[in-house]
């Protein structure tokens, strides 16, 4: 880990530990955007939502910022390359993956926030915090390592089934071994594996989900019945409207209904 990150991420950890009552922070003095997460299982169907939200907010003139998990500049090379030899142990999994969203809230979150922009997360500390129960780190232990971010003013969390997301996953491409809980398990087999360590990931998801609050997103409905919930939810939720069949829209409808994820 670069030394000036590592104390960077340091500091996070000693802030939390001293507040271990509260997972979040608020919102930012001052601030006037709005994070948004997406949450699920890979699979899930989540990250095609998040590009069709993102694009139904820009045709509406809105700022907006995404940023995904394990996308750091600084630690995306080395997580890909830890996991390409399959170095990487339940701790160090935790803390590379902490260290990476780290370096993205200080250098993209917060600031986009500071300036009035819609952030979405694809993924946000909840991965982090699934995941690393799901491979036996402790729920307290695993909270300090996010437990100073700012909590998001929406999670959307996409609900299905482990063999729906294995089967959408095999569809296009094998499991990977960290994604399908090798590393766990102990299984040659990644589908097998992956249909006994994701039921752990959504255990954890469901806990989460009761702790916080998520809107739940039923990920077995057609794409555009979700996009629709997503977006009402969104409007319901800041209060906005916004002109009823547009052509864009219409578009949309037309074409997402013919298609799943």
């Amino acid at each position: 880990m670069p030394e000036t990150l590592s104390i960077t991420f340091m500091a996070h950890v000693a802030r939390s530990e001293a507040s271990k009552t509260l997972m979040f922070g608020k919102s930012m003095e001052g601030d006037r955007g709005l994070l948004i997460a997406f949450e699920g299982l890979d699979g899930s169907g989540k990250t095609t939502q998040r590009k069709l939200f993102k694009s139904w907010l820009r045709s509406l003139h809105r700022e907006v910022v995404v940023t995904k998990w394990s996308s750091s500049p600084l630690f995306k090379p080395l997580i890909k390359a830890k996991k390409a030899a399959r170095e990487l142990d339940a701790v160090t999994y935790a803390t590379l993956h902490a260290s990476d969203f780290w370096h993205r809230y200080e250098t993209v979150i917060e600031p986009s926030l500071d300036a009035g922009k819609i952030v979405i997360a694809d993924r946000y500390v909840f991965t982090g915090l699934a995941r690393d129960v799901a491979r036996g780190m402790g729920r307290d232990w695993t909270m300090e390592l996010y437990g100073d971010a700012r909590r998001p003013d929406l999670v959307f969390y996409f609900r299905a089934s482990a063999e729906t997301c294995a089967a959408r996953i095999m569809s296009t491409r094998q499991i990977k071994f960290y994604e399908s809980g090798q590393d766990v398990t102990g299984l040659d087999d990644p589908n097998g594996s992956y249909l006994q360590f994701a039921p752990r990931v959504v255990a954890e998801y469901e806990y989460l989900r009761d702790r916080f609050g998520f809107v739940v997103v039923d990920a077995e409905l057609p794409v555009y019945a979700q996009h629709r919930f997503i977006r009402d939810t969104y409007l319901k939720h800041t209060d906005e409207t916004v002109p009823a069949n547009r052509p864009v829209d219409t578009a949309l409808h037309a074409f997402l209904s013919r298609v799943d994820v």
